[in-house]
């Protein structure tokens, strides 16, 4: 039976911006502890810090550690694997974990009598950004704790160097800076964490430096390990400049595996430690590694018996066990079409973290014994009716030049709403942040949020975007700026001409590297309406400068729009076009950005001051790169609602009315 008849964005959804808050983030950095399974997850209505979560033996779920501890790291600003914990014979497991707030490593055992508390086992420095760690890994056997050291040697950003070191189990590093033993000497600007051999004789790991970003060329350094836990005979085995690799791990007998995509594609080889000579284990045009933008990302995890637990895919992708003997590769049965970059193993089962169009972001165990998958954690649970969720469709468009764009279109959808014939609905474009990055296939409650109101939501991953192999990604190499901006409108003017979307009612919108795009696009061309901008690069010229933006980033610009060079930067940079944006727009920025920082918005914001463009700007106190409060997320989705309303000549009284500023 047909509903109602109502315009497009003014059907009433039980999906509000609490309840999508409220399931914001997702579950990460799963690992196995004997017979537990362990992971961080997220706290949004705890000030947004993420809790260290254990699953024991018998299924019951409880946070390791109380709030306000955040198991979190901000190596490289954007962090990665925060903790590590192993199983002992006696007193239940050891850990250790990095707390946001001071970025010290902590030793806690969770099991011991009176639940003490964590002890720091690493100093703090005044200077800079002072000591931070990620991607830790126990040796109990030696006494310490190996992971990858930032230590900044100054006020300014790219005051900065990065080793892998060795801390002290017995705490002996807490006041001592000196006592933290460094494997590696700082000639590479980074590293990952060493990996250690099976038979402890030999370590490996990662390097890279600038102008290069990890997706661009990486390194796979091998050192001999002596007995006293030294590194000599340090030597580069794999990789090179126009080479990725995105992971690499010893297998269990002793081989070397990496994921490299010096065929185009991230496929997985076993290389040699000696002469580096790499043999292809399964060649496919699909991706067996990501984008390494957290430190201890892991796309592949070898279990004990031979096989390799792989996520694989072309835009989505699954969860599969590869024989590396004979190449064949059987997938995990499941709805899942988005594997997180993270994998543990324990005997014959392999745990993840996966979603699909229709569940959030699960941690899910695959015994590879029985071909069997559960989900064991953070179970998804619908918090309203599922007839709600947008049914999006996987879309290849055509852009300039004939080039495919792919693209996730999600139609506005409602149970119990009809609309009148003829009448398109308004669209929104989402650009994905990065740029190389990718917008996965799940569910998300921030799209069903307007889905369900009557706006459709279409995610571009345009070209530059990770998931389709190295050429696609390197579309975007000196063209940041046109090609993701025509990408969008090819998609946005695609959606219009088939009568899918409303040409008049075109919306951008994008945080961070997508925030650049959103700017752009509103600078540049006169395909939207309106726009929601998100902490965003909007100066390029600023960016690149000595305190525009953390070390990391500090020269991915030379590979995305060239070296530096004032006239073309200018020519790219939305800032200096400001003239030229008329559409409405909205700014939202959190006030503790380190990557892309409150100034340029507020050169934005003076730029079009009294030039009649209507415009808002809401600022965050205590939020960085990546909303992570529930109050933040609520107010700026229900902003962003309100803008869209103005602009597509919408009533929305369920949200607060935005004011526009001209």
């Amino acid at each position: 039976m047909a509903g109602p008849k109502a315009p497009y964005g003014t059907w009433k959804s039980p999906i509000g911006a609490a309840l999508a808050a409220s399931h914001d983030g997702r579950p990460e950095y799963v690992g196995a502890v004997g017979e537990e399974v362990w992971w961080t997850e997220p706290r949004p209505s705890e000030g947004g810090r993420r809790a260290l979560v254990r699953r024991r033996a018998d299924g019951a779920e409880e946070p390791l550690l109380p709030a306000p501890w955040n198991a979190r790291s901000r190596v490289m600003e954007y962090g990665g694997r925060p903790w590590a914990a192993v199983p002992r014979p006696e007193g239940g497991p050891l850990a250790v974990f990095v707390d946001f707030a001071d970025q010290r490593l902590y030793a806690v055992e969770p099991d011991a009598p009176g639940s003490p508390e964590p002890r720091p086992l690493t100093p703090v420095s005044a200077v800079g950004g002072g000591l931070r760690w990620v991607d830790p890994t126990i040796h109990a056997d030696r006494g310490e704790v190996w992971c990858v050291l930032e230590e900044f040697t100054g006020e300014a950003p790219t005051d900065v160097r990065r080793v892998a070191a060795a801390v002290p189990l017995d705490g002996s590093a807490a006041g001592d800076r000196t006592a933290v033993r460094e494997l590696t000497d700082d000639r590479n600007r980074f590293v990952t964490g060493p990996k250690l051999s099976p038979d402890g004789r030999r370590a490996a790991w990662l390097a890279w430096d600038h102008p290069n970003m990890p997706w661009d060329g990486t390194v796979v350094k091998v050192a001999e390990v002596t007995r006293d836990g030294a590194f000599t005979g340090v030597r580069t085995a794999a990789g090179g400049p126009e080479e990725s690799v995105a992971q690499v791990e010893w297998a269990p007998d002793g081989s070397l595996l990496a994921a490299s995509d010096r065929g185009g594609w991230w496929n997985l080889h076993r290389v040699s430690p000696e002469d580096g000579e790499a043999r292809e284990l399964h060649p496919r045009e699909e991706e067996f590694g990501g984008p390494l933008w957290k430190i201890g990302s892991a796309w592949f995890a070898p279990l004990p018996t031979g096989p390799i637990a792989v996520v694989h895919g072309r835009g989505e992708t699954a969860l599969g066990i590869l024989d590396p003997e004979t190449g064949e590769l059987s997938d995990a049965p499941g709805p899942w079409t988005a594997w997180s970059p993270t994998l543990a193993v324990q005997d014959t089962r392999v745990f993840g973290v996966a979603a699909s169009p229709r569940s959030g972001y699960e941690v899910v165990e695959l015994d590879t014994a029985t071909g069997h998958t559960r989900v064991i954690g953070v179970r998804h649970h619908d918090p309203v009716d599922p007839a709600y969720y947008p049914e999006p469709r996987i879309r290849v468009f055509t852009g300039p030049g004939g080039r495919d764009i792919h693209a996730y279109v999600h139609p506005p959808h409602h149970p119990d709403h009809t609309v009148p014939a003829g009448e398109p609905p308004p669209y929104v474009v989402w650009a994905h942040g990065g740029p190389t990055d990718h917008a996965p296939l799940v569910l998300d409650l921030e799209i069903a949020y307007f889905t369900s109101r009557g706006i459709g939501v279409a995610e571009v991953n345009y070209g530059g975007s990770s998931g389709y192999g190295r050429a696609y990604r390197n579309r975007l190499r000196g063209q940041w700026g046109v090609v993701d901006v025509e990408d969008c409108a090819a998609v946005a003017r695609a959606l219009a001409e088939e009568g899918a979307a409303d040409g008049a009612r075109l919306a951008i919108r994008g945080g961070s590297a997508g925030g650049w795009t959103a700017a752009a696009s509103l600078a540049t061309t006169a395909v939207y309406a309106c726009g929601t901008v998100i902490y965003p690069v909007l100066d390029p010229l600023h960016w690149a400068s000595a305190d525009g933006t953390h070390d990391f980033e500090s020269r991915y610009l030379e590979g995305l729009i060239g070296p530096p060079d004032e006239a073309r930067y200018r020519e790219r940079s939305p800032l200096h076009h400001a003239d030229r944006i008329t559409a409405p727009f909205l700014l939202l920025q959190g006030l503790d950005d380190p990557v892309c920082p409150p100034a340029q918005c507020e050169r934005l914001l003076a730029a079009v001051a009294g030039r009649g463009v209507r415009h808002a700007y809401l600022a965050f106190e205590g939020e960085g790169h990546g909303f992570r409060r529930a109050d933040t997320m609520i107010r700026a989705l229900e902003a962003e609602l309100s803008l869209y309303a103005q602009a597509f000549g919408i009533a929305a009284p369920e949200v607060p009315v935005l004011e526009l500023a001209e």
